[in-house]
């Protein structure tokens, strides 16, 4: 178990990850969120669309986030409290997204990191960004 205080971010700290959408995601997805949107599965339906073809549910694309706080930066043992992302751009199977965080405040009397929170696509497009608080427990 290492404690908070051997470990505690410091603002400005950065950490980031990236993986390749597969056409699996959507399917996996669904079968945790119930989420059946045609966009997600319907070629016709979403080439008519603003988006003009499949697009991947936010939240496959917001999972990201979840891996890099929990991965790298503040770490294992970390969970939200609270997030407010916007989603700017479209995801879509076969894209690669990288996960970007920055701690922007740390709590000195608790484990508690406030950060910057951004997702971008292979071309360089910001496909999410916002801001995230974490707790980090001893594990």
């Amino acid at each position: 178990m290492t404690a908070w205080t051997d470990r505690m971010p410091a603002v400005g700290d950065r950490a980031s990850l990236s993986r390749e959408v597969g056409p699996d995601d959507i399917g996996l997805f669904t079968r945790i969120s119930g989420d059946r949107n045609p966009l997600h599965y319907d070629e016709e339906a979403a080439r008519n669309s603003r988006f003009g073809e499949i697009v991947v549910q936010g939240g496959v694309t917001s999972a990201i986030l979840n891996a890099v706080v929990a991965e790298e930066l503040p770490g294992p043992g970390t969970v939200f409290l609270e997030v407010a992302w916007s989603f700017k751009a479209p995801v879509r199977p076969g894209d690669t997204i990288t996960g970007e965080v920055e701690v922007s405040a740390v709590r000195d009397d608790k484990p508690i990191t406030s950060l910057l929170t951004r997702v971008l696509r292979g071309d360089g497009t910001v496909v999410l960004e916002g801001t995230a608080v974490c707790y980090t427990m001893d594990v």
